[in-house]
This record gives C-alpha cells, sequence and structure tokens, in this order.
C-alpha cells in the first residue's frame, strides 16, 4: 500500500510501464525514460512498479530492469515467460514479486493466460527455483476455475486474473457475463487461500466494476495510463487511475455495510 494512501480496505496499483520503453525504443532515442516513469509513478500514489522482459526486447531492456531495481521504494513485479534465461534473470536481479505469463513473440501483448494445467512440470519448477531466491511468485491466468486449481497445486501463492476478455467486451451483456466469470474466479482463488491479483485491457472507465470486488489485491495496469499521460501529465494520469480505483472499492464496501 502506497504511503500516499491511508491503511484499509483499499486496494493497490501496480503501474506497468512497458509502454514507455515502447516511445523510447521507436526512435531509438534515451527518453521518454522508463527509470523516471517508474520514480514518479511512485511519487504518484502507485503501489508497485510493472515491467515485462519480453524475449525480443521490443520494449523493456535488461539494463532498464537493473537499474530501476534498486531505485524503487515500492516493489518490483518483474513480468516473465517461463523460461530458462529469464527466471535465470529474475534469480539474478531479485525483484520483490516475478509473475510467470505466457509469451508470443507474435502477440502484440499478452493474448490469455498461462495454462498452467498443461504446462505444469516447467511452471513448477520455476516456482520452485524462484521461491528459493525468497522472490513471491504469481501466475498470470484466466479467470478459470481448473486453472486456478491448477495455480494452488503449483505452490504459487498469488494469482493475476487475464481481464482482458471483460476489457474488450462489445456488448453490455457481454461485458457482464465476463465480470460474473472474473467474480466466480475471484471467490475460487480466496477459498484456496490464493492472494487474488487482475490485469490487463483495463481503462478509466472499465476499472471500476473490478476495483469494486472485495477480494482483489492488486490491479496492474500500464497503456492507459500511459496513454492518458499524453493529454493529462503521467503524474496526474496515475494519481487519477488510483484514485478511481480507491473510489469504486470504498463505494462497494459502503453499499454492503
Amino acid at each position: 500500500m502506497s504511503f500516499l494512501q491511508p491503511a484499509g480496505p483499499a486496494i493497490d496499483l501496480g503501474i506497468n510501464i512497458d509502454h514507455v520503453a515502447t516511445l523510447r525504443n521507436a526512435r531509438g532515442t534515451r527518453y521518454p525514460d522508463p527509470i523516471r516513469a517508474a520514480l514518479e509513478a511512485e511519487e504518484a500514489g502507485a503501489d508497485a512498479i510493472t515491467l515485462h522482459l519480453r524475449e525480443d526486447r521490443r520494449h523493456i531492456r535488461d539494463e532498464d530492469v537493473k537499474a530501476i531495481r534498486p531505485l524503487l521504494q515500492t516493489r518490483m513485479n518483474l513480468e516473465a515467460a517461463v523460461t530458462k534465461e529469464m527466471i535465470d534473470f529474475a534469480c539474478g536481479i531479485q525483484p520483490q514479486d516475478v509473475c510467470l505469463v505466457p509469451e508470443k513473440r507474435t502477440e502484440v501483448t499478452t493474448e490469455g493466460g498461462l495454462d498452467v494445467r498443461g504446462h505444469f512440470a516447467d511452471v513448477q519448477a520455476a516456482i520452485v527455483q524462484l521461491q528459493q531466491e525468497r522472490i513471491r511468485v504469481s501466475l498470470f491466468i484466466d479467470p478459470d476455475v481448473e486453472q486456478i486449481q491448477a495455480a494452488a497445486e503449483s505452490g504459487a501463492p498469488v494469482i493475476e486474473l487475464h481481464t482482458g476478455r471483460y476489457a474488450d467486451a462489445t456488448s453490455e451483456r457481454e461485458q457482464q457475463e465476463e465480470l460474473e466469470r472474473i467474480r466466480i474466479a475471484v471467490q475460487a482463488g480466496v477459498k484456496l487461500g490464493l492472494k487474488v491479483n487482475a490485469g490487463h485491457g483495463l481503462h478509466y472507465t472499465n476499472v471500476q466494476a473490478i476495483a469494486a470486488i472485495p477480494e482483489i489485491a492488486e490491479l496492474n495496469i500500464g497503456h492507459a495510463v500511459v496513454a492518458h499521460a499524453v493529454f493529462a501529465g503521467w503524474r496526474n494520469a496515475v494519481s487519477e487511475m488510483k484514485a478511481i480505483m480507491v473510489k469504486a472499492r470504498l463505494d462497494a464496501l459502503k453499499a454492503k455495510a
């Protein structure tokens, strides 16, 4: 929880800085600087900094991760594929959290959750290696009860539910169906003793319903904040998102009281 937010039934915001690096890399310049983005996001109320070191280094690079890690006052949440290269790199960096994600070179962004059941042995081996370094592991998975069960069996203490289908819904009915699917998945995760986070595709007008689910501990959001920052400024974009999330959570708790 950020020191800028009071203790209590609020919700954490992890700011993903990948697309700050995307802008930098588009012209091969040194700006905008992901390091500055991370530090200013913390000052604006972010509770964690999320970044994904992809196999093709399309945005975040090795040197970014190495430079940011010792400077953070909150937490680093390093997203990584289940490969020897990435797990070894993470163990060397020692982030507080590693979120294991699926990865395809051809995808624009992560298209779905990790198939924990289908790659159980590899996922479990990665978890064991990371936990030996005292790194907390989360698994980025679809809101599917079978995958949540597999996540619990693997030994990961945290799951992050993929909210892409909810975010991409083209009708109110479809969105509500996906929201209910997420609610059911959250309850399944909590029942199994897991910390439940969520993220992907969330923005300033669809995050409220997800943030209102009281058992969700943290949302990880990046592209929408980077896009809004073009018009509102980086710190304003971060603090606005955090304020929207906290208000939605507190309003939901007040309605239940």
